[in-house]
């Protein structure tokens, strides 16, 4: 269980060329706001699910968070949850949110995301499931 002294530390992304960044950014923001530490991993051509779980471990967060607005998110998400618990870190919950079509929403979850959110979610429920996740209720 996280203490008020150590701060939680979350690692937002975007695990394809999906360069739209003004919703992570926002979400970024507000996070710190509610203050929690947020290490950003911009879009890459060089970053697939090896460089993000790399940095998960690197950084010792206590959440990874996937920003997804094109691309199969299925897919995405099976490959970082693959990877995440290859190296170790399988107790990291991953959240997921963008643009996911509604008929992968279940699926994600079946993969393992531990919450998805959608377009229009307010800040404060994406603060507060994530202090649920992290174990600072």
């Amino acid at each position: 269980m996280l203490t008020e002294q150590k701060r939680i530390r979350v690692l937002l992304c975007k695990p394809s060329l999906d360069m739209h960044s003004r919703g992570i950014l926002v979400v970024a923001r507000g996070l710190r706001d509610a203050g929690m530490e947020v290490i950003y991993l911009e879009a890459s051509p060089h970053i697939g699910a090896k460089e993000i779980i790399k940095t998960a471990l690197e950084e010792g967060v206590d959440i990874i968070g996937l920003s997804i607005l094109s691309g199969s998110p299925k897919i995405i998400v099976s490959r970082i949850m693959a990877m995440r618990d290859q190296m170790g870190i399988s107790d990291v919950p991953v959240i997921v949110g963008g643009i996911i079509p509604d008929e992968e929403v279940e699926e994600l979850r079946k993969i393992g995301a531990a919450a998805i959110f959608l377009p229009g979610t307010y800040m404060e429920t994406i603060v507060k499931e994530i202090h649920r996740l992290t174990g600072d209720q």
